[in-house]
């Protein structure tokens, strides 16, 4: 995604026409399969099929699918037109959308201003318990942080429907790129009818939505198949006529599938695979970066790493480089900040373990564990808490040998099915638990407001004041010098205090079939509806 520009002080309108939309682009003369259908692979079984009820990668995926903003995102991350044909604000901080004539529901019914205002209100209130709630607080839209504190009711929420086709949104303060933000699933509208009517109503034949597709048939921990709606207002250009998402949390297991036959687009492969696959699959395996983040999160409430000192130690024994070139070694980076060097606006400064060796980081380490009244007398025990997936399994082994190498740690490993893992991560039942955090736009504050106390992603549950002021004087910054001046003062609060152990910077590691076209592997969010891509014939 293009860093988001502030705008000037007239208004700014954004039109679109169908041929700049997001839909398949067959380049003339392709002859295409006569069979298109495609297999996509997700990492787990996904939590929901609500857009407020999402927690990670394995539902969204199948969500961009089934639902539309009001804008979506190119091949390189740029926003194009979604729901909304144009948009427009004067000052940054009052955003008005205009809703194009022909969007539909998949029941044909259309899609309306009210649909969002209900659904951005349901989003915040605490009824819902959606877990993204915090979005439309970051997002800056009039009263979210005081609906979601339970101070004021959803309809205070400041998003009107001017009529049907007009949607007009009040900030708190003003935010150049929030139109970028309503590209993200948090935004996307439901219907009320069928919310209201059916607790039930994501269910295949029940669900209604706004996408290019509709849930067909669903079986649990198996597939989730979809196939177009014909409703959709683009439909005309939609190619790939039904699509099936897999839950397979076993990379090998999914390679294998890839490698017979059975899937043609991967969310990853083994690490250890890399070399072995470029040979065996020539044209088939994609690296590029990706904006996102592998990391440890420190309980930091209570237990052993409630002490910043505890937390410090375990972080500075990670071998980042050693991760990254030996058990990755598919073009991660060390992370020795939070924020991803790719991420727009924010020009990283070093940091004091950067400019260390290992030697010199696991010598303070073992200080900084004495001072906290562990060593061999008292060894320090923890959990370390990850979802079931080969490569967190081989990157928790990884960890934890290092921390009883260099610090004598005792750790125990615990990996837990996706749900299940969830509900631990959210209810603080850990003492490590692995997370990694993908960015929902391209600007250092959607990683670094993770950490804010109020934030309802902030796993670790660190609450600093100095911390949650400097992000909020970035917030209201007039220039993109001055926030990268406040974000980099953040990351040394959390270089400092060590909530998290960022571990390494993502890329989008996957396998791709020759024959499948349209996949946006160069969009760094990785955001890729299925309605951009087309079979050729093979």
């Amino acid at each position: 995604m293009k860093h988001p520009v502030a705008l000037t002080c007239c208004a700014l309108w954004l039109s679109s026409l169908s041929s700049v939309a997001v839909a398949a682009d067959v380049p003339a003369g392709t002859v295409l399969a006569q069979k298109q259908t495609l297999v996509r692979h997700i990492k787990d079984e996904p939590a929901s099929l609500d857009p407020a009820k999402a927690v990670g990668l394995p539902e969204i995926q199948v969500i961009r699918d089934l639902y539309e903003g009001l804008v979506n995102q190119d091949a390189k991350g740029n926003i194009i037109p979604g729901v909304a044909s144009k948009w427009q604000t004067n000052d940054n901080r009052v955003w008005t959308f205009t809703l194009r004539d022909n969007a539909q529901w998949s029941d044909g019914t259309p899609v309306t201003a009210q649909d969002f205002v209900y659904s951005w209100q349901r989003l915040v209130d605490p009824k819902t318990t959606s877990p993204f709630a915090w979005f439309a607080a970051l997002a800056g839209i009039g009263n979210a942080q005081d609906i979601i504190d339970g101070k004021a009711t959803p309809d205070k929420l400041a998003v009107t429907a001017v009529d049907a086709r007009t949607l007009r949104i009040q900030l708190d303060k003003p935010l150049p790129w929030f139109a970028n933000l309503t590209a993200n699933f948090a935004f996307f509208p439901v219907q009320k009818a069928t919310v209201e009517a059916d607790k039930n109503w994501t269910r295949p034949g029940k669900l209604v939505g706004n996408g290019a597709y509709v849930l067909k048939d669903r079986v649990v921990n198996e597939k989730l198949v979809l196939t177009p709606n014909t409703h959709y207002w683009d439909n005309g250009k939609t190619v790939i006529q039904q699509v099936t998402f897999v839950p397979i949390n076993q990379e090998s297991s999914a390679t294998k599938r890839y490698q017979a036959g059975d899937i043609d687009i991967t969310e990853s492969f083994p690490k250890n695979l890399y070399k072995k696959l470029l040979k065996d699959l020539p044209g088939q395996v994609y690296t590029p970066p990706q904006l996102g983040t592998y990391y440890y999160a420190f309980n930091t409430q209570k237990g052993p790493t409630a002490d910043a000192r505890v937390r410090l130690a375990l972080s500075m024994t990670i071998d980042r480089r050693l991760m990254a070139d030996k058990v990755l070694g598919t073009g991660e980076k060390p992370a020795w900040h939070f924020t991803p060097d790719a991420t727009a606006g924010f020009t990283p400064q070093p940091s004091a373990m950067e400019e260390m060796s290992q030697e010199e980081l696991n010598a303070q380490a073992k200080t900084l564990l004495q001072a906290a009244g562990y060593g061999p007398g008292r060894p320090l025990e923890l959990t370390l808490l990850y979802n079931t997936q080969e490569i967190h399994q081989k990157i928790a082994i990884a960890v934890a040998s290092m921390w009883k190498k260099n610090l004598g740690v005792d750790v125990k490993l615990q990996n837990q099915e996706w749900k299940t893992y969830i509900d631990s991560r959210n209810t603080g039942k850990f003492d490590i638990v692995r997370a990694s955090w993908v960015a929902d736009y391209n600007e250092p504050s959607t990683f670094l407001s993770l950490l804010t106390s109020t934030h309802s992603g902030n796993i670790s549950r660190f609450n600093d004041p100095a911390y949650d002021k400097v992000l909020n004087q970035a917030s209201l910054e007039t220039s993109e010098k001055a926030r990268n001046t406040d974000y980099n003062a953040a990351e040394k609060i959390l270089a400092e205090k060590a909530p998290i152990a960022p571990i390494y910077q993502y890329t989008n590691a996957r396998l791709i079939k020759p024959w499948v076209k349209g996949y946006p592997i160069t969009n760094a969010e990785d955001v890729a509806y299925t309605r951009t891509m087309y079979i050729v014939k093979h």
